[in-house]
């Protein structure tokens, strides 16, 4: 398994952009797909962005597509997530995952290894 640690969450106003990054410890970091979930108050968890092992493959959910993107540096066990055109309903903690299968996958059940989260405030 790795350990995750999530950073750069914090509060932005509508429109605004953040970068997360989640720090990987492990050597096995590199074989790992990746992804980020959310969960907002009173809801359950859900996909945000998945890549695979190489970074030659991603997926988003609906709700972000075309205004979040996420990349990996292998070299230094991180993957990112930058958030652009922020709304309010991003509002979440939001959650660094890793799946051993090395796939991109949105499947929760899939991911054995999960960071603590880090909390995105989006004010209207």
């Amino acid at each position: 398994q790795v350990q995750l640690v999530e950073s750069g969450g914090g509060l932005v106003q509508a429109g605004g952009s953040l970068r997360l990054s989640c720090a990987a410890s492990g050597r096995t970091f590199r074989t790992y797909g990746m992804g980020w979930f959310r969960q907002a108050p009173g809801k359950e968890r859900e996909f945000v962005a998945a890549i695979n092992w190489s970074g030659g493959s991603m997926s988003y959910a609906d709700s972000v597509k075309g205004r979040f993107t996420i990349s990996r540096d292998n070299a230094r066990n991180t993957v990112y997530l930058q958030m652009n055109s922020l709304k309010p309903e991003d509002t979440a903690v939001y959650y660094c995952a890793g799946n051993p299968t090395g796939w991109s996958t949105s499947r929760a059940a899939d991911f054995s290894s999960w960071g603590q989260g880090t909390q995105v405030t989006v004010s209207s």
